[in-house]
């Protein structure tokens, strides 16, 4: 492949709902561009953007794909993001690589929540946006009322360019309405024909024109002077407006048939903006104030890390987009993060899974560079006389949770190693150990996320694991003052064990234990007081009903005795046990579970479903506030061993419009019939 500068390079991600023919999209934007000579489909598992097993096998996209092609001595950056929600960070790495975000929506699906999303990353990321409807050749579609539709959700900047005649259900032309001109297909191949009948070119071509006149003062007087534009005018009042973001063009097409791929490949040369065209990006250099990095060859090299693929087989391959300067095995660099150098081995353009080498990378273009093995996914590789850090892609916390457990004993540090190169190709992933429960815990954005990652892991690592329900990290109180002894009396032959102590124990504000003393007379000697404490310390780690932790416990050494031979601190240590034995089992000992604090944001129509469920988990709704886009923001407070499935819930219920936060805020008393289950059920795993 040639090389471009930045002023014929275009960089699209392809967004929108799954199923919407995002992939087919790509496809047939390589098929036309001659890169391959005859296109793929999904389900036959042969489409050059879904190329991972997984992919194949699920007959879905689970992450960016990137697939150049050139058309009209120009470069298109095809990023075919997936449509999943569990893989949505796909999604996220596509629009921070791209310059345009086009919103692929299904003639027969029509608007859902794919299209709402990829509306919403692309107003955040400030990219121009575009509508793509694809399926023309499905019968009996209104086609009108969808665009309606468009324009009814997302307002009349909402401005449809390219549209389908429909006769018998079916597109029997297509009309330009930029340039009144009107084409029939003969698959890929199109023929000007008469302007036919159409109801709706008066209502289309108004709107494009006043799209046009706004960009200009000169055009709105020509506008309503009742004036034509020239046909340079409306190109370029189209880009104009396109560029800024007050028009969203709507270009329908079929990307089975091929219909209207021309004019879709044009129209991202005519109308969007270039690498060259496209904002500045603004970074930050050592000390944290902005600078800003234009898009210029000859400026010294910035490049951020969009996505990085780790293969134990492949090695690690980071994808990057440069900013300015360029990138070649020649190319000094640092990594921002690191302040280290990075030393580059060759570079190349990726087209699906195929690795095509490149004698460098320029500014505004993307490519890979194998084995860079300390830099990771939104990482900034500069040039050493310009350090400066670029924003990476940022993904939304996981929400869903499991266990993990290797099938065979032995293999947790194979589990570990695996799952941490995994976070390396998909940081919206989380892995944690905790020492607490004594569990691996995997997180993600929902099952299906969770259980690729269960697949990689076999295919990958050689590992296979199971997933089960983690454990919640309960803890255990007193609610009454106590005082009791704790003796510890040892004689075996030689010199024995003696201490005694008396200890009151007593709930207090503390995070786990207070130790106090008020000896008198010397009944304990005072070097003895550590070893107290610390016996202590090892005792409240497992509490007396279920083994949990105790907290909040005050404990205040104040009598006792000793044997002046055969006392020690380990004797000591030994009876503040026993004490503490001895006095939390009649303090009215009970169980506390944590409860955490949801924010819950949801459509106005599905705040009484979610209200209803936060009291069917035992939470209290603590009040509500409006949000954007008509939506709910519901705050509650929830006990989190209620929140394991509340992901899959929201989603449900919601279509995937939901999402939530919730974090921890404190332990309360569980209820009599709760704690009975988890004592019951401690016991029973004692006994096993």
């Amino acid at each position: 492949m040639k090389q471009y500068k930045a002023d014929k390079i275009f960089n699209i991600a392809l967004t929108g709902h799954s199923g919407a023919g995002k992939t087919t999209m790509a496809e047939a934007m390589l098929y036309m561009t001659g890169v391959i000579d005859r296109m793929g489909k999904t389900n036959d598992g042969n489409t050059v953007t879904d190329f991972d097993p997984e992919e194949i096998k699920r007959k879905v996209s689970v992450a960016l794909a990137i697939a150049p092609v050139e058309w009209k001595d120009s470069k298109i950056n095809v990023l075919d993001a997936p449509g999943l929600y569990d893989f949505m960070a796909g999604a996220v790495e596509a629009v921070r690589a791209a310059d345009t975000v086009a919103i692929v929506v299904s003639a027969k699906g029509g608007i859902n929540v794919g299209t709402e999303r990829g509306f919403k990353f692309a107003k955040k990321a400030h990219r121009p946006k575009l509508f793509i409807i694809n399926g023309m050749c499905d019968p009996n579609v209104d086609y009108y009322a969808l665009i309606d539709e468009l324009k009814e959700r997302y307002g009349n900047n909402v401005c449809p360019v390219f549209v389908p005649v429909v006769e018998g259900g079916k597109a029997s032309a297509y009309i330009n309405v930029a340039t009144q001109k009107a084409y029939k297909y003969n698959g890929a191949k199109a023929e000007e024909v008469p302007m036919p009948a159409f109801h709706k070119l008066e209502e289309y071509t108004e709107s494009v024109k006043e799209a046009v006149a706004e960009t200009d003062d000169a055009l709105m007087d020509k506008f309503f002077g009742g004036e034509e534009f020239t046909a340079e005018e409306m190109a370029k009042g189209l880009k104009d407006a396109i560029v800024s973001g007050s028009i969203a063009p709507v270009i329908c097409v079929d990307a089975v048939t091929q219909n209207g791929m021309d004019v879709l490949l044009d129209g991202i040369l005519q109308f969007t903006p270039s690498a060259a065209e496209a904002a500045a990006e603004v970074g930050k250099n050592d000390a944290g104030e902005d600078v800003e990095i234009a898009v210029n060859e000859a400026d010294p090299a910035a490049a951020t890390i969009f996505k990085t693929v780790a293969d134990p087989f492949v090695g690690k391959l980071s994808y990057f987009k440069v900013i300015s300067g360029k990138i070649s095995p020649d190319t000094p660099l640092i990594n921002a993060r690191t302040g280290e150098s990075e030393r580059i081995s060759k570079v190349f353009v990726v087209r699906g899974k195929k690795q095509i080498d490149a004698p460098y990378i320029g500014a505004g273009d993307i490519g890979a560079i194998p084995k860079l093995s300390a830099a990771a996914t939104g990482d900034t590789l500069c040039a050493p006389n310009r350090k400066v850090t670029l924003a990476g892609p940022a993904y939304n916390k996981p929400s869903f949770s499991m266990a993990i457990f290797p099938k065979k004993k032995g293999e947790e540090d194979k589990v570990a190693q695996g799952i941490a190169r995994l976070i390396e190709e998909d940081p919206s992933l989380g892995f944690k150990s905790d020492k607490e429960t004594k569990e691996m815990v995997l997180s993600g954005k929902g099952d299906q996320h969770l259980d690729i990652v269960v697949c990689k892991l076999k295919t990958k690592f050689n590992v296979e694991v199971i997933l089960k329900k983690p454990k919640v990290a309960y803890r255990e109180a007193i609610r009454k003052k106590v005082q009791v002894q704790g003796r510890h009396k040892k004689q075996s032959g030689g010199s024995g064990q003696f201490g005694d102590v008396w200890i009151e124990f007593e709930p207090c504000d503390c995070a786990d234990l207070e130790f106090a003393e008020r000896v008198v007379g010397g009944s304990v000697p005072r070097n003895f007081f550590p070893a107290v404490e610390k016996g202590l310390r090892e005792a409240i780690l497992k509490g007396p009903l279920a083994g949990y932790p105790v907290v909040g416990l005050k404990a205040t050494l104040y009598d006792g005795s000793y044997h002046p031979v055969d006392s020690n601190e380990m004797a000591f240590k030994m009876a503040a046990k026993i004490a503490f034995k001895n006095g939390v089992t009649i303090a009215n000992p009970t169980l506390l579970e944590p409860v955490g604090s949801l924010q819950c944001t949801v459509p106005d129509a599905n705040m009484g479903d979610i209200m209803g469920e936060v009291t069917k988990r035992r939470g209290r709704v603590l009040g509500m506030t409006p949000g954007e886009d008509n939506q709910q923001i519901v705050e509650a407070e929830v006990p989190m061993a209620e929140m394991h499935d509340f992901s899959t819930y929201i989603r449900q219920v919601t279509q995937g419009r939901g999402r939530f936060s919730f974090d921890f805020v404190r332990y309360e008393d569980a209820p009599a019939n709760i704690a009975q289950k988890v004592i019951e059920k401690a016991k029973q795993e004692a006994e096993e």
